[in-house]
């Protein structure tokens, strides 16, 4: 019977290497650019998949990618401050659509208050 050894046993923050990846581009100045996307909080993330299939089912069938290593992919984001690596996201929100001016021009004004 193998005896357990406390700290062989990784902690769940722990980085794994993620394997070959889908990894999202637009084009750039340099053929291509990985896209870099927003998680909830707000910070910057590099986005991998693990299928074609599920990378389909998040962004749609025209969206372009390229093959990486998870390891790779961090390197080539890691100049840009962005650190993490979000694999197989499930939920993207649509791109925000402009939005037209929220008063109405006949809009009645609210009268200034002044004080004396």
């Amino acid at each position: 019977m193998k005896e357990l050894v406390y700290g062989e046993d990784p902690e769940p923050w722990d980085r794994f290497p993620a394997g070959l990846l889908l990894v999202p581009v637009r084009p750039g100045p340099s053929r291509c650019a990985a896209r870099l996307f927003r998680t909830p909080l707000g910070d910057r993330t590099a986005v991998g998949f693990t299928s074609l299939r599920r990378l389909t089912a998040t962004l749609g069938p025209d969206q372009k990618w390229i093959r990486l290593v998870e390891p790779a992919l961090r390197a080539l984001t890691a100049p840009l401050g962005v650190t993490t690596v979000t694999v197989d996201p499930q939920f993207t929100a649509p791109a925000p659509t402009p939005v037209a001016s929220a008063v109405p021009e006949s809009a009645p004004t609210a009268p200034t208050l002044r004080v004396s």
